[in-house]
C-alpha cells in the first residue's frame, strides 16, 4: 500500500463529544486510501466505521467534532486538509469528487420527490448541462445499476420500490458526477445476492475504468472477501488490524478479527450455537434444538395480490400489476420457514398479506381454526397480537419521538395485556432483559441506540403481545456479523422458550439456511421451489435457485 499514491490519508483523528467531560469515539485513527483501490473497513455497530467516514466528508452530528488529527485529500494533485475547509468548499468536492452511499436508503432518499429527479438534482448541482441531458443521463445510470423499467423508477417515489431497488437509485446517485473517490456505507445490505453480485462488478468495472478508489464499509466478511485490496479492521473507535485482504483473512493477528470470522453462519449446522462476542471476548455454547410439529399453524391456498399503477395523472388509475400468483403453502407449528428470491419478487408483500396489512385474493388464509379473509374491524385488531413482524429497517420503524419503554409499552395497551401501568413497565423491563438490553434503555430515544440494539428493541416490541408466529423481514440484514451471530443466537433461544414459530425472509442464503427448517424460493411473484433446507442447497431442482446459491459471496 506505501508504495502507491495516496488519495486519501487520514493522520492521528479523533472524534468526539462536544458534551464536558467529552466522551471520545474514534481515537488516533490512521487509515491510507491509495488511488485506484478498494479498502474495505469491518467492525461491529458502534466501532466507528461510519463516523470515521463521516468525517472525511464533513457530515458529523452536531453534537460531534474531530478534536485532533487531519483528513487530507489529494484532488489531483491538489493538496486539500478537509477537516480545515469551509462549509461552502466542502460542499463543491461532495457529492462531485468524493461520493458516498449511505446505508439506509429509506431514510436517505427524500420521500417527497420522486427517485429520478433526486438523482438529476444532483447531476444539476455540479454540472453546467441541460435538464433533458441530465435526464438521459440520469436513465443511463438507473439501466447501469439494473434497475428494471428506468423511465417508470425515474417517476416512482422511494416508498414504490423494494428496499434493494432504493438502494440502487442511492448508488446511481453517488456515482452521477463520476467521484475519484467512492464511501459506500453498507450498500449491499438491502441486496439479494444476484443483484449484489452484479453491483460488485459494477464497482469493480467503474474502478478499473477510472482513477476512483473506494472504501467499502461491511458487516460481512464474505462481501469484503469478493471486493477489497486492503482491509481495516475496527473496534470501539480504534483500528486494530489493517493490510492485504488476503493476508487479513487467511492469517488474522488480532483476536477480534479471528472472532469476526468465526461468526459467519456458513460454517455451523442448524441448531449449532454461533460464536458471538461480547466485553467478555469469545462465547459460544450449545442449545438443545426444539423439532417443529406437523400441526399446520397457518395454511394459504391461491394467494395472490394485485397493485394499481399510476395513470398519466399520479392518481387514480384502473391499471394493475399482479405482485403475488396463486401461492399455496402451510407453515408448521414450532418450524422456522425460509423465505428467499431476489428483491422484487414479493416476499415482503406476501409477509404484508399475511398480515392483512394490504389487500389480498386468495382462497384460503387460515390461522388454525380462523379464516383471516373474513376477520374485519374489532375482530382483526385483536386477532393481530397472534401474528407479528420485526421490520427489515430497525431505525424507520421505530417512533424517533417515543423512549424505548412506551414503544414496547404501546401495543401492551393496545391489546390491553399484563394489567395496570406498573406490571406493563416490569413486563417491558423484564422483555429488555431477554433481548439482551439493559435496564437505562427503557427512557432512551432510538437514536442513542446502534443498529443492533435498535433491532433487539423491534424484537422485545413483537414479544410484547405475547404472539406464536413472527415474520421476520430481513432482520439481521443490517447488522455486523458479529452482532447478527447475537440476534440469530437470541431468535432461537426465544423461539424455544416461548414456542414460536417463525417465517424468516432474508436475501442471505447462508443465515436462512442456517435459521429454516424448510425454505420457500419466490421468483417474481411465484413459488419457485420449496423443501427442507438442507435437500434445497445441496440438491436444487430450479436453475433460479441454483444460480441464487452460486451467487452467495463468500471466503474461498
Amino acid at each position: 500500500m506505501d508504495s502507491q499514491k495516496a488519495l486519501l490519508e487520514i493522520t492521528d483523528l479523533c472524534i468526539q463529544t462536544k458534551t464536558s467531560p467529552p466522551k471520545i469515539l474514534c481515537k488516533d485513527i490512521n487509515i491510507r486510501i491509495p488511488s485506484k483501490n478498494i479498502v474495505g473497513i469491518v467492525g461491529e455497530s458502534g466501532s466507528g466505521k461510519t463516523l470515521t467516514v463521516l468525517s472525511i466528508l464533513g457530515l458529523l452530528a452536531p453534537g460531534l467534532e474531530i478534536s485532533k488529527g487531519k483528513v487530507v485529500f489529494n484532488l489531483n494533485g491538489d493538496i486539500k486538509v478537509l477537516n480545515y475547509l469551509s462549509s461552502d468548499d466542502i460542499r463543491k468536492i461532495r457529492g462531485n469528487n468524493i461520493g458516498m452511499i449511505f446505508q439506509e436508503p429509506m431514510t436517505s432518499l427524500n420521500p417527497s420527490m420522486t427517485c429520478g429527479k433526486q438523482v438529476l438534482e444532483a447531476i444539476l448541482v455540479h454540472n453546467q448541462i441541460s435538464e433533458e441531458e441530465a435526464k438521459g443521463k440520469v436513465l443511463k445510470l438507473f439501466e447501469k445499476v439494473k434497475l428494471p423499467s428506468p423511465e417508470s423508477v425515474f417517476k416512482s417515489f422511494p416508498h414504490q420500490l423494494s428496499g434493494g431497488q432504493r438502494q440502487r437509485v442511492m448508488i446511481a446517485m453517488a456515482i452521477s458526477c463520476e467521484p475519484i473517490l467512492l464511501i459506500a456505507d453498507e450498500p449491499t445490505t438491502a441486496l439479494d445476492v444476484t443483484v449484489q453480485k452484479s453491483i460488485f462488478a459494477l464497482l469493480k468495472e467503474l474502478q478499473a475504468n477510472s482513477e476512483m478508489s473506494i472504501i467499502f464499509i461491511s458487516h460481512d466478511l464474505g462481501v469484503i472477501s469478493e471486493l477489497a485490496d486492503e482491509i481495516i479492521v475496527m473496534y470501539n473507535g480504534d483500528v486494530v488490524e489493517s493490510g492485504n485482504a488476503l493476508s487479513v483473512l487467511e492469517n488474522p493477528q488480532h483476536s477480534y478479527t479471528k472472532a469476526l470470522l468465526a461468526c459467519r453462519p456458513s460454517q455451523y449446522l442448524k441448531g449449532e450455537r454461533l460464536i458471538s462476542i461480547n466485553q467478555e471476548g469469545i462465547v459460544k455454547d450449545t442449545i438443545d434444538n426444539p423439532q417443529c410439529s406437523k400441526e399446520v399453524l397457518l395454511q394459504v391456498k391461491a394467494l395472490s395480490v394485485f397493485f394499481s399503477l399510476h395513470g398519466s395523472s399520479n392518481f387514480l388509475s384502473r391499471q394493475q400489476k399482479q405482485a403475488l400468483f396463486d401461492l399455496n403453502f402451510d407453515v408448521f407449528r414450532g418450524e422456522t420457514l425460509g423465505l428467499v428470491g431476489e428483491s422484487g419478487s414479493g416476499k415482503t408483500t406476501l409477509s404484508r398479506a399475511l398480515l392483512r396489512l394490504i389487500n389480498s385474493n386468495s382462497d384460503l388464509i387460515k390461522y388454525q381454526d380462523i379464516d383471516l379473509d373474513k376477520l374485519k374491524g374489532e375482530a382483526l385488531r385483536k386477532f393481530r397480537k397472534n401474528i407479528q413482524i420485526i421490520f427489515q429497517d430497525p431505525y424507520s420503524s421505530l417512533n424517533p419521538k417515543q423512549t424505548i419503554g412506551k414503544i414496547i409499552l404501546e401495543p401492551m395497551i393496545v391489546h390491553r395485556l399484563h394489567g395496570n401501568y406498573s406490571k406493563r413497565r416490569a413486563k417491558v423491563l423484564e422483555l429488555l432483559g431477554k433481548v439482551q438490553l439493559n435496564e437505562d434503555t427503557y427512557n432512551r430515544f432510538p437514536h442513542q441506540l446502534s443498529g443492533g440494539q435498535r433491532q433487539r428493541v423491534g424484537i422485545a416490541r413483537a414479544l410484547a403481545v405475547e404472539p406464536e408466529l413472527i415474520i421476520c423481514d430481513e432482520s439481521v440484514s443490517a447488522l455486523d456479523v458479529s452482532v447478527q451471530a447475537q440476534v440469530l443466537n437470541l431468535l432461537n433461544d426465544l423461539k424455544r422458550e416461548f414456542g414460536l414459530t417463525y417465517i424468516f425472509i432474508s436475501h442471505d442464503l447462508n443465515v436462512v439456511r442456517y435459521m429454516s427448517d424448510r425454505i420457500i424460493v419466490l421468483n417474481s411473484g411465484r413459488i419457485e421451489e420449496q423443501g427442507e433446507s438442507e435437500n434445497l442447497f445441496k440438491n436444487p431442482q430450479s436453475e433460479y435457485t441454483r444460480q441464487l446459491i452460486e451467487s452467495i459471496p463468500g471466503i474461498n
